[in-house]
């Protein structure tokens, strides 16, 4: 299986304050926009996807897997993290209040389906979700999800 796409350290944000779900979404959709996978208007698609279809992207307790089908505001494959400062409902009847938002961007389907299978396969741990919530630095919310540094940001794989 490939491996996730990369999460450069401006496309992690750590300890966001935020009033609702939405906020939460659109962080991701900025942190996304800011590593170049997307153009900004894919954060209203993703907050939109959940207002359509609700609170599936609750995947886990505490975690939420943001994303929107592949579209003209994808400019490649992406990956960001937001850790919120104070949980925040989805509307998830099990696995809320999240902690975290994973943002995914993918330019086609299949990419859609191979991403969420390599990113529950990265939280199959259920520690993992506290553990990126409480995490100080982009590299510690890498090497959790058994990610390299990328050459973005200056940093470099191993």
């Amino acid at each position: 299986m490939s491996p996730l796409p990369p999460l450069p350290d401006n496309a992690v944000v750590l300890g966001v304050q935020v009033a609702d779900w939405r906020a939460a979404v659109r962080a991701a959709g900025r942190a996304l926009a800011r590593s170049g996978a997307t153009r900004a208007e894919y954060a209203d698609r993703m907050v939109a996807v959940i207002e359509e279809f609700g609170a599936y992207v609750v995947i886990a307790p505490g975690l939420a897997l943001a994303h929107a089908r592949p579209g003209p505001d994808v400019r490649h494959e992406g990956l960001a993290v937001v850790t919120l400062a104070d949980p925040v409902a989805f509307g998830h009847p099990h696995n809320d209040p999240v902690r975290v938002v994973v943002g995914l961007a993918v330019s086609s389907a299949e990419e859609h389906v191979a991403s969420v299978a390599r990113l529950a396969n990265a939280f199959n741990d259920q520690r993992i979700v506290g553990r990126i919530a409480r995490a100080a630095s982009p590299a510690e919310v890498r090497e959790l999800l058994g990610l390299e540094a990328t050459a973005v940001d200056g940093a470099v794989g191993a």
